[in-house]
């Protein structure tokens, strides 16, 4: 599965190096959140491998929610602790949670199937900045912090009609932000479509910390960092 270089297996503990990690948010995820760089000191694994694996191990139910309740580094190795048939979690040797997991209905574990919802989903999931995050920011005339942006996954739910499925893609439908003082929300909503039909619908929440007034000049030099850290990270790949 594409996703065996991502994370290492031992013993039933998946851990997941800086590189690894790193590689994931921007080869298959297109996500440079300066949070997934290898050399952050503030580094986590992304949230979206977390989710991946999840789904490669326990299989694609037709309802699911994931709820995160940690950052993972590259020193926690962690291990799926099946609670019930419906409730799962991602755990480290000492019991501690990072990944709160609950399902309903059928699941299957048709890994071509598990592998093209994943692709199709980081893939919609790491287009968040600069595409949908600025024209929130901009009509709520706040913004992230330019020089420590900080982005965190809360949560994310699925919803699936049938799982006699070949290739699903995904599409947005709408997107949300609230803003509370320095604290804020996105709720991004999204459909999965195979041949035109709707086979699912879905909701991902992030939370955003240190928000400061709306100023276009730091957007734009925002943004302009994110496409030369993309660039160059596209060079160095090639």
């Amino acid at each position: 599965m594409f996703l065996d270089s991502y994370y290492s297996e031992q013993n039933s503990e998946y851990s997941f190096t800086r590189e690894q990690a790193s590689h994931f948010a921007k080869k298959i995820a297109g996500d440079f959140n300066p949070i997934h760089d290898e050399d952050n000191k503030r580094f986590c694994v992304p949230g979206d491998l977390l989710f991946s694996v999840v789904l490669s191990k326990a299989g694609l139910s037709h309802k699911m929610r994931f709820d995160f309740a940690g950052m993972i580094n590259d020193g926690i190795a962690v291990s799926l602790d099946t609670k019930s048939d419906t409730e799962l979690s991602l755990v480290d040797a000492k019991g501690k949670e990072y990944l709160h997991i609950t399902r309903e209905g059928d699941t299957t574990m048709n890994q071509d199937l598990i592998a093209q919802v994943t692709k199709s989903y980081v893939q919609f999931s790491g287009m968040n900045f600069p595409h949908i995050m600025v024209p929130l920011m901009e009509s709520k005339q706040m913004m992230i912090n330019p020089t420590r942006p900080l982005v965190i996954y809360e949560s994310m739910e699925l919803d699936f009609t049938r799982l006699d499925l070949t290739a699903p893609t995904v599409e947005l439908t709408d997107s949300e932000i609230d803003v509370d003082g320095k604290r804020g929300s996105v709720t991004l909503k999204f459909c999965f479509k195979e041949n035109g039909e709707v086979v699912g619908t879905g909701r991902k929440r992030m939370v955003m910390s240190g928000l400061k007034p709306y100023c276009q000049n730091d957007i734009d030099d925002l943004v302009n960092r994110f496409n030369e850290r993309k660039d160059l990270f596209s060079g160095i790949a090639a």
